[in-house]
């Protein structure tokens, strides 16, 4: 029955993909996002009351965070998308392309692809089974791969190869993790029964320590990769510049959970077994390079919208470094995994409406947005200040948290490195942010280029900045729980 979360979205993408219609393609991505968020609310009270699910398939605590941030996300990407996806229809209509025959099949396969790939991310978040797993998140490569192609041009179709080229190879490597677990494994259960988690966690005491630290090895490296940890993250910068500002939100928000997910499902075993400061310092080590080089990268970028896919690589880092300091800094990782999923989405989605009148990614090409569209231009500012971890924003708090865990158990080092890296950070983007916003006129926009800005332009951002903000005022009693639990699943307190 949970598969419903899994089938819903899928068999909506297969219907857009067969009618092709533009209204039908938009009412049926807000519907299918509609329909996904109330069955997660429906089966989060059906986990609440004990009722037992499938062996293959169900919700513990990490796949109920996980999957009720994509969620809501989700829900959010897709009433941005409609507005994006009529923006682009205008466009093409400008260019005569209007009577194309072939003119719905973009918009029908974006829309498919979208669905399909909210599909395989929510497969990977209630899967049980290891091997399901590595396919759904192999999934998520193919459904997103037509969605960084989708304007069609030749950076977007390099982007597209290396991001297919590099993940196919990140994958491979989880696949070879996957047989070093099962053989770990092998000696306790019969055939394929390795590969579940919970036979894993069961027999955990008595598995192959050296498979299994093997096994972590590959399973780290090679979901890293999608996960957009450093050195492997090099496809990430250009993927989320040049796909549409909506499809970076979800890649940035949604599916680098996804394979961070991965990561922790392994980890679990490694905790079981008692290998959790293995896997845990080898997390914290990748961490800490992630954030360092994204700190680099940011202070020499021209390009808005790969400023913001850095911005990715150094906020997962944090995440990765404080699940590897373990204690009470996993708490606080995984409040910093949800604000950040919320407020890097909510930015790529600003970066959408930016780039929609000012036709370019070049941050000294874009002056006086607080002048030409005041709301998206505050947004951004907003935006910008809580990704850097400015009260009362959720990132402030979940920043907090880890850092005083941190220097709590006796690592002032990490605390002094990861406070540089923030710096180092703020100064990058506020750089470009502030020239976005102030000076400019009028002229500074193109003629024939959109003006003014559409209710779903902006609502989606805003409501999901006020989620942040709300987040580092106060954390409800039900998602606290939670937390509490994700946290001691990977190995916090």
């Amino acid at each position: 029955m949970i598969l419903l979360l899994v089938a819903v979205p899928f068999a909506a993408g297969i219907a857009v993909f067969l009618v092709r219609r533009k209204s039908f393609s938009r009412i049926m991505l807000v519907s299918a996002a509609a329909a996904h968020t109330v069955l997660f609310l429906f089966f989060c009270s059906y986990r609440a009351n004990g009722t037992p699910l499938s062996k293959w398939f169900y919700l513990d605590d990490l796949g109920t965070l996980f999957l009720g941030s994509l969620s809501f996300l989700f829900l959010a990407a897709a009433l941005y998308g409609v507005n994006y996806l009529r923006r682009e229809s205008s466009v093409a209509a400008e260019k005569d392309r209007g009577d194309d025959i072939f003119a719905n099949a973009p918009e029908a396969l974006f829309v498919g692809c979208m669905l399909i790939f909210l599909s395989a991310m929510t497969l990977v978040m209630v899967s049980r089974h290891l091997g399901v797993i590595w396919i759904a998140i192999e999934a998520t490569t193919l459904a997103s791969a037509p969605l960084i192609y989708f304007h069609r041009h030749d950076r977007s179709l390099e982007a597209t190869w290396k991001y297919l080229l590099i993940c196919s190879v990140g994958i491979a490597l989880a696949l070879i993790g996957n047989l070093f677990l099962a053989i770990a494994g092998s000696g306790n259960v019969q055939g394929y029964a390795p590969l579940f988690l919970d036979n894993l966690l069961a027999n955990a005491s008595t598995l192959s320590a050296p498979c299994l630290k093997i096994a972590f090895i590959f399973i780290l490296i090679g979901y890293g990769t999608k996960m957009g940890l450093a050195p492997m993250h090099t496809w990430l910068p250009d993927a989320h510049s040049e796909a549409p500002s909506v499809v970076s939100a979800v890649l940035s928000g949604a599916l680098l959970n996804s394979a961070f997910l991965g990561i922790l499902r392994v980890h679990e075993v490694c905790i079981a077994s008692g290998l959790g400061a293995y896997s845990g310092d080898l997390i914290l080590f990748f961490g800490a390079i992630s954030m360092a080089i994204a700190a680099v990268f940011i202070l020499s970028q021209t390009d808005y919208k790969r400023m913001l896919a850095y911005s990715s690589v150094e906020n997962m880092g944090f995440i990765a470094l404080g699940t590897g300091l373990g204690g009470g800094a996993v708490f606080g990782s995984m409040l910093h995994l949800v604000n950040h999923s919320f407020a890097k989405a909510m930015l790529f989605l600003v970066a959408g409406n930016i780039l929609a009148v000012y036709r370019t990614r070049i941050v000294s090409r874009v002056k006086g947005a607080l002048k030409i569209l005041p709301i998206s231009g505050i947004l951004w500012v907003c935006g910008f200040l809580v990704i850097s971890g400015m009260p009362p924003s959720g990132i402030f708090l979940s920043k907090f948290i880890v850092l005083r865990s941190a220097l709590a158990s006796g690592h002032p080092f990490i605390v002094v490195f990861s406070l540089a890296v923030v710096a180092v950070v703020f100064i990058g983007m506020s750089i470009n942010i502030f020239k976005m916003a102030q000076n400019g006129t009028e002229e500074a926009i193109a003629a024939g280029d959109e003006k003014g800005e559409r209710t779903l332009a902006v609502l989606s951002p805003l409501l999901l900045l006020l989620a942040v903000v709300f987040l580092g005022l106060y954390v409800p009693p039900v998602l606290e729980n939670l937390l509490e639990h994700a946290a001691r699943a990977a190995g916090g307190s």
